[in-house]
């Protein structure tokens, strides 16, 4: 039920991203800035470390402002500002865990934790600056579709050994059909971002089930949300190595 749960929260996200192609930038940091406010409230939940508001805020700053920046920079590099949110937010997490008083034991383990969801947070800005670059939803489209295809076969209750390569798989097929349906991305590019899609879905869910499933409401959701916010910086880049 739990997988059930987590496949849903990511198709729903991955809708509202693609969405923005359609609706306009606006809509696109909007709902960049949203998704990492959810994704950080529920992060540290996920985790089950201490100081869950303070560092939650942290995370959530981080992504929406590495999202607002992406949306507003003039110049061509729209990710310009995104190293630095980065860099900040880790740099706060470890000032909230050096200075906090309880959980000494573990400050490694929440540092870490924490630094990973910061990372995660900034890289939303990418769905923000793939809209910007073309304007156009074909590329986006493809990660979309080769992460819905993912997250609908992690839905299965079928063991990881099973799920991690069908998923790969699945969505390395999924990746052509949608750019020949939607884009003018080649056969083989497009085949490639869906072996790269369906290993960061199915990477993130066996994460999920090793570290045994949140009983957190807000925590299953950041679980899903994970990756979907990093794919948003790999949709980006893939972009203009393939594009230009």
């Amino acid at each position: 039920m739990k997988s059930l749960i987590a496949g849903l929260i990511g198709i729903i996200a991955l809708a509202l991203l693609v969405s923005g192609h359609f609706l306009g930038l606006g809509y696109t940091v909007g709902v960049g800035i949203a998704l990492s406010a959810i994704f950080g409230y529920g992060w540290p939940h996920y985790l089950g470390i201490p100081a869950k508001k303070t560092l939650g805020t942290v995370i959530a700053l981080t992504g929406a402002g590495a999202a607002l920046t992406a949306g507003q920079t003039s110049g061509a590099d729209f990710l310009a500002w995104a190293p630095l949110f980065i860099a900040v937010g880790f740099g706060a997490v470890m000032a909230v865990q050096i200075f906090r008083g309880t959980g000494q034991k573990h400050r490694l383990e929440s540092i870490l934790g924490a630094g990973a969801g910061v990372a995660v947070a900034g890289f939303t800005c990418g769905w923000v600056a793939s809209y910007r670059f073309l304007g156009e939803p074909g590329m986006t489209l493809i990660v979309a579709i080769s992460a819905a295809v993912a997250l609908l076969v992690g839905m299965l209750s079928w063991p990881d050994r099973v799920l991690a390569p069908l998923s790969i798989v699945l969505a390395a097929l999924a990746g052509p059909l949608a750019a020949l349906l939607f884009s003018d991305v080649r056969i083989v590019p497009a085949a490639i971002l869906g072996v790269l899609v369906g290993a960061v879905i199915a990477g993130f869910r066996r994460l999920r089930t090793l570290a045994g499933a949140s009983t957190s409401v807000v925590g299953m959701a950041a679980a899903a949300l994970a990756p979907i916010l990093s794919l948003g910086s790999l949709v980006y880049f893939v972009e203009k190595m393939v594009l230009h």
